[in-house]
């Protein structure tokens, strides 16, 4: 099921002279998660959303989530040149511009660095770098320009590692990641379009409840003992953390705002 962001199950209301009202916003990764905490707060400031996953039934059941708000979805893989490129025909077949494009889609192996297979490797550069890179690029005919927002979901495993969890092709990924938001800010910057990257800290996703458990009962402990010792707001992420940021990306507010990689983590790296 979707991860659930508010206690309520009141249709998606927005209030007038909302900051997205009249915006239209891809979403990768959007069925639950924080691709789906993403959406909502979008929905909730006025955006039309297009939401991208790779599982229909778990699409249609965000869609139900997000009742209120005006919401298409599109069911591809995008860790394949054809699932990146049926997203793009889909969009031009809608013949209305878009405004916003998240690149949230990713996948996390956390294993050792003596262990990490090839498929593994060349599966999480498919969905973590090429996918935002060559989508974005795709659908650049389709974003406004000027005015137009790119966010890439980032991760604080590009500049920290934590003890027990092995991520060098997780974080190798979310590197290249910031890597790409800093010279595609420059790049598309005379297009008048804007680039920035989030960075979570630890954040309560399916994904990461899915790979602890794969973890010896130990390596989650001390996990835990790492959030109580490192996080001073003492608390992991929910994803209902990382909407408000998303926002402001997107809206008119951030119109200076280009290039930056914002660290949305509970202070964890601020020592």
């Amino acid at each position: 099921m979707p991860t659930k962001i508010n206690a309520t199950t009141e249709p998606v209301s927005v209030p007038p002279n909302s900051r997205l009202s009249g915006k239209r916003a891809l979403v990768t990764g959007g069925s639950d998660g924080i691709g789906l905490a993403i959406a909502e707060a979008f929905a909730r400031e006025g955006a039309e959303l297009y939401l991208v996953g790779r599982s229909t039934e778990r699409l249609a059941r965000a869609q139900k989530y997000l009742e209120g708000a005006e919401v298409k979805i599109i069911a591809v893989d995008l860790s394949t040149d054809a699932g990146i490129d049926s997203v793009v025909r889909q969009i031009g077949e809608f013949e209305k511009p878009l405004d916003i494009v998240v690149n949230n889609a990713a996948v996390a192996y956390f294993s050792p660095f003596d262990s990490v297979t090839i498929d593994q490797f060349q599966h999480s550069f498919a969905l973590n770098v090429a996918a935002p890179y060559f989508l974005t690029q795709r659908l650049l005919p389709f974003l406004t320009q000027p005015g137009g927002s790119v966010i890439n979901i980032s991760s604080y495993f590009a500049d920290k590692m934590i003890p027990n969890r092995p991520s060098t092709l997780y974080s190798l990924s979310k590197g290249a990641i910031n890597s790409l938001t800093k010279s595609l800010a420059y790049e598309l910057g005379k297009r008048g379009i804007r680039v920035n990257a989030i960075a979570p800290g630890t954040v309560d996703t399916a994904m990461r409840r899915a790979s602890i458990e794969n973890l010896p009962a130990e390596a989650q402990a001390e996990l835990q003992r790492f959030v109580d010792r490192s996080y001073p707001l003492g608390r992991i992420g929910q994803v209902s953390d990382i909407g408000g940021i998303a926002v402001y990306l997107a809206s008119n507010e951030a119109s200076w705002t280009s290039g930056g990689i914002f660290s949305i983590n509970g202070g964890l790296t601020a020592g």
